[in-house]
């Protein structure tokens, strides 16, 4: 089977932009199923119910997201109430949603498990107890949304769990890896499957918010840039009944 995660989406731009090209690409690459992380989906950063409809409607199957899942505070309901709406599976106890789903696809049953890193990011959990606590419940054709800073982590997390989930995905630094491959126990990596929305922007913002944020040291407000965009992805092909990669192919679209 084919299954697509796509980078971070970013604003209402790069919802429109994945409502435009994900149906396309869909047949024509013969997705099974499609993951994209939302947690910036929102104008203005964070997640509204708004938006994660957008992306259920234009053709994703299950959402995850990251350190921006509770920025906004409308989401908190929906988050408990949308079974294929994740957040990190890490965060403490009592924090609305939870971070994992099963999709019966009718033949078979895909597992998606949302953790985060802990390395300058927010002091949750330990990812590698908590995927460990999880994936005895999870089926044969699991996937990690790893959304996370450091690329060590993401490594070290990633050989941690390889022969036991069938590929893990980085999220959260918008820019595309090249290091996309199999492990030795096959289990399809990529380091960080990068981002969706405008093209001339920094990470999404636009360029002269974030030059003189840097140069004044003073609060900006991060607007989006507007403009052409593009859709970063990746393609793991999971053989059904081992449940490991056989292929992986990083896509961009723009």
């Amino acid at each position: 089977m084919n299954i697509l995660a796509i980078g971070d989406v970013t604003g209402s731009i790069g919802c429109k932009f994945v409502r435009t090209h994900l149906p396309h690409l869909k047949k024509l690459k013969h997705i099974d199923l499609v993951i994209a992380n939302g947690e910036n989906s929102a104008d203005g950063n964070g997640i509204t119910p708004t938006s994660a409809q957008h992306l259920f409607d234009s053709g994703v199957d299950v959402i995850t997201t990251g350190n921006h899942s509770f920025r906004r505070r409308e989401v908190y309901d929906f988050f408990d109430r949308q079974e294929y709406l994740l957040r990190p599976e890490n965060f403490p106890n009592g924090a609305p949603g939870h971070g994992s789903c099963i999709v019966d696809l009718g033949r078979l049953q895909v597992g998606v498990i949302n953790l985060m890193g802990v390395v300058y990011l927010e002091s949750l959990h330990c990812p590698f107890e908590t995927a460990d606590r999880l994936l005895s419940s999870m089926p044969a054709i699991t996937l990690v949304d790893f959304h996370a800073e450091a690329t060590g982590e993401k490594g070290a997390l990633a050989h941690y769990l390889d022969g036991r989930v069938s590929a893990i995905f980085g999220t959260h630094t918008h820019v595309q890896t090249a290091d996309e491959g199999i492990l030795p126990g096959g289990t399809g990596f990529i380091t960080d499957v990068g981002m969706t929305g405008p093209i001339h922007s920094v990470l999404g913002v636009k360029p002269e918010l974030v030059i003189h944020k840097m140069r004044s040291k003073m609060p900006v407000r991060f607007d989006l840039a507007g403009g052409s965009c593009h859709m970063d992805g990746i393609i793991f092909s999971i053989h059904d009944k081992s449940g490991k990669t056989v292929s992986v192919e990083r896509l961009r679209i723009q």
